[in-house]
């Protein structure tokens, strides 16, 4: 037993009346010691279900990105006249809603905009669909790659995937807890802002909860980041809405954040949202988008993209943005990078590709 893990637990542990936040310093060492094994596996089990009905502060969730900064995998900076984009999206998958973010990192990438992405597996509490398994669908497996073939590739193609089975896997042990107290303890919420790129990034985020984004404010803060994007997205994740506002929070500087309103309606979409029903239709329905067609998923992506088109300063407003990402899917240009990408990454491993 760890005497140092206790008296962290004891802290954050303590109920209502006595219980204590913990400082950046703590919440680093605390989630290293969990990371590393150092604490046993009652006490990791106590901690994440105590943090998570305490709730974290935006303080430690700094010191939760300190550690996995220390501890976690990077890709290193590249030649590139653009910030480079870190999407954050939930580890545990979608289960509703149609996800978009791979077509959507696909067409920044095809006008010269970098995009990191990561994540893993099937993975609890939800067990949704994963970015992972889309991009195997779409003949892309980053499963395989070693980190310094994921570095290449990212150099080669602008598009980059740390995968945290294969790039992390000190994260292993802390997904089996999760799994086993079914629910989603801070370390979820953190891993949404978490940049494994070692040069200037624009961190974009989702949330569902209001909370949530003062405290990604407040930690993005503590930790020098200047360009942030924070969405009210699709199930926790960075894909706008489309049947209702979509809610942002845009960095202008390190002490202005603007709040910005976007409404579907006042750019032509339908009120909306794409279901989700089988992986399948899903992938079949992107190829229709990647091929120019006029779809509901179509629609979806050009929202996203001419939204992610403009933030990156690609496009002056949104209607060139979306103007922009209609020329790019209906040219093919998207379509290519896609085949670009899936030439370099072909499928190796079977287990997760998916079949029309």
């Amino acid at each position: 037993m760890s005497i140092l893990f206790r008296d962290l637990l004891k802290k954050v542990g303590s109920g209502n009346h006595t219980g204590e936040n913990l400082t950046r310093a703590e919440a680093a060492k605390a989630t290293k010691m969990m990371l590393l094994g150092e604490a046993t596996p009652a006490q990791i089990g106590a901690f994440l279900i105590a943090h998570r009905i305490k709730r974290p502060t935006g303080e430690e969730l700094a010191g939760m990105l300190d550690a996995y900064e220390e501890l976690g995998p990077k890709l290193h900076p590249i030649n590139s006249t653009r910030q480079v984009i870190v999407f954050g999206q939930p580890y545990d998958g979608r289960t509703r809603t149609a996800p978009i973010s791979p077509v959507t990192a696909l067409i920044l990438a095809t006008v010269g905009q970098p995009v990191i992405m990561h994540g893993g597996d099937r993975l609890p509490t939800k067990y949704g669909l994963p970015l992972a398994e889309i991009w195997q669908g779409l003949g892309v497996d980053w499963t395989t790659l070693s980190l310094p073939k994921t570095q290449a590739v990212f150099e080669q193609t602008g598009i980059g995937f740390v995968y945290t089975p294969q790039h992390f896997p000190l994260t292993k042990s802390i997904w089996e807890y999760r799994d086993q107290i079914g629910k989603r303890p801070p370390l979820a919420t953190m891993e949404l802002i978490w940049c494994p790129y070692a040069g200037d990034a624009h961190v974009i985020a989702g949330f569902v909860h209001p909370p949530t984004e003062a405290m990604f404010k407040v930690a993005l803060g503590l930790r020098g980041v200047t360009n942030f994007t924070l969405v009210k997205g699709l199930e926790g994740s960075s894909d706008l809405p489309r049947d209702r506002t979509a809610i942002i929070a845009l960095s202008k500087s390190p002490q202005e954040i603007e709040r910005l309103l976007l409404s579907p309606n006042d750019y032509g979409f339908t009120t909306k949202n794409v279901a989700l029903n089988s992986p399948e239709e899903l992938l079949t329905e992107m190829r229709k988008v990647l091929a120019g067609n006029t779809s509901e998923l179509q629609q979806t992506a050009l929202w996203n993209g001419g939204f992610y088109l403009w933030r990156s300063g690609i496009c002056p407003d949104m209607r060139s943005g979306i103007a922009k990402a209609q020329e790019l899917l209906t040219t093919g240009a998207v379509a290519n990078k896609l085949q670009e990408l899936s030439q370099v990454v072909p499928i190796q491993n079977s287990k997760f590709k998916i079949q029309n």
